[in-house]
């Protein structure tokens, strides 16, 4: 006689309600601080936290394993070879499980006792994003240094009249989304930067349903900023690439602007090796190309690919294969502007069809052979 057996159902697992995303660099103080004021906020809820470490060298990313170890709430994602705010922050929401996604720097300047009236008002369909702001009524940003407030305030005003952005605080990195929405948007993001919330918005073209609420920015507690001059040149690069509807990348007008600097230097040595070493045309030019590309290459590897920054040998190795790119990129310079010559005898016409295959050529040949992600 055959005896049937009832399998008991499984055990039903709690909804997840909240994922939150925090990228971190050099944060191994902070982090279990940030954990445990989670807990304290988060009570009632369903939660998750990502943190998205690039590869700090304190080991923040060893510290948030032992977290991860003894509570399956926290999940660590350590990024080796890729580098950013922005790119952290698109990989943790992507990789997150639950239907909202926050964003909260690992420093504990971000209030996060607004999580859950955040979360409130996405679970009742009042907006697609919540924005923490430090410039609406009940806001303030008392932690800021007056450096900090001024680039602050200045980038604010560019991107509202710039970009049209109609909220008061474009420059939060604390926000909380829907994940459906960012999904939609996240192909058109910049891995590059620290203005991911810009970047939505700027993204969104109005629409993403905002609401903002105010919180008090507060002091880092351990460890030092990340913000560094490089901050401006990330922003103003967004600006413009957001401006050209994303036709022009960010790390694309980084290049170009290197390059640009790179004539500079060009026409700064011809000049000097001819007037004080007396040197032929032919020689000047050369070297003078040679000083340019050198230039171009320094430029490029600190500023436009510094999240693939190439160290030690390799920094050898990626020089002589820029000079390879740049030369056969000279050729393509010159050869479309004689074609374009030929064809309409306008100099300046010609000259930026040159520069512009030019550019182009070294810009695609450089991802692809000098700075390729491995």
């Amino acid at each position: 006689m055959n005896e049937t057996i009832t399998e008991s159902p499984p055990e039903a697992v709690a909804t997840l309600q909240l994922s939150v995303v925090v990228p971190t660099f050099n944060e191994r103080d902070n982090v279990t601080t940030l954990f445990r004021r989670l807990e304290t906020a988060l009570a009632g809820l369903t939660w998750e936290v990502i943190f998205v470490d690039d590869n700090s060298p304190d080991l923040t990313w060893d510290v948030v394993r032992g977290l991860a170890r003894q509570d399956s709430r926290v999940r660590c994602i350590r990024r080796i070879g890729r580098r950013g705010l922005s790119g952290a922050c698109i990989e943790g929401i992507l990789a997150s499980s639950a239907p909202c996604a926050a964003v909260i720097d690992a420093d504990l300047q971000h209030d996060e006792t607004q999580l859950p009236k955040m979360l409130s008002l996405l679970d009742g369909g009042a907006a697609d994003l919540v924005v923490g702001s430090r410039y609406i009524e009940g806001g303030s940003a008392d932690g800021f240094n007056k450096q900090r407030a001024g680039a602050s305030a200045i980038a604010t005003e560019v991107a509202k009249r710039v970009l049209g952005v109609r909220i008061a605080d474009p420059m939060s990195g604390f926000f909380m989304i829907r994940r459906d929405r960012f999904e939609e948007l996240a192909p058109q993001l910049s891995t590059q930067g620290f203005k991911i919330l810009l970047d939505l918005i700027a993204t969104a073209r109005g629409n993403l349903r905002v609401k903002e609420i105010p919180y008090s920015f507060g002091s880092r507690l351990h460890g030092e900023s990340k913000l560094d001059s490089m901050v401006a040149l990330d922003f103003l690069g967004l600006v413009l690439a957001k401006l050209t509807r994303d036709v022009v990348s960010l790390r694309f007008l980084l290049f170009a602007t290197v390059g640009s600097i790179g004539l500079l230097v060009h026409f700064a040595a011809l000049y000097a090796l001819l007037e004080a070493l007396g040197l032929s045309f032919p020689q000047a030019q050369a070297y003078a190309a040679l000083c340019a590309m050198s230039s171009n290459f320094v430029l490029n590897n600190f500023l436009t690919y510094r999240d693939q920054r190439l160290k030690r040998f390799a920094i050898v190795r990626g020089l002589l294969l820029f000079y390879l790119v740049c030369s056969v990129g000279l050729l393509a310079n010159v050869g479309v502007a004689f074609s374009v010559y030929d064809k309409q005898p306008i100099w300046w016409l010609a000259g930026a069809a040159g520069a512009l295959m030019g550019v182009v050529w070294n810009y695609a040949m450089s991802g692809l052979f000098v700075w390729r992600k491995r």
